[in-house]
């Protein structure tokens, strides 16, 4: 598998999390538990694991992101 192969599956992982993560945060509040929203708005939308709901919340998707663009702007373009 080519670099950007590899980078462009890890690129749309992140835009994906950060999909989740938007939806985490638009019903997230002090006095509504974690496995409430997963249960009623993440997992019905994404179909993901509560399991993997704590990894995409642990992940930092900005940071990572921006080492991707870093990466790919830096690479020679062949057109």
């Amino acid at each position: 598998m080519s670099v950007n192969r590899k980078l462009g599956a890890q690129r749309n992982k992140l835009l994906r999390y950060q999909m989740i993560l938007d939806e985490y945060h638009k019903h997230n509040s002090e006095d509504i538990p974690l496995t409430k929203i997963w249960r009623k708005h993440i997992y019905p939308k994404f179909a993901i694991s509560k399991t993997t709901l704590y990894i995409i919340l642990g992940t930092p998707v900005k940071k990572e992101l921006d080492k991707i663009e870093k990466v790919q702007g830096s690479q020679m373009q062949l057109f």
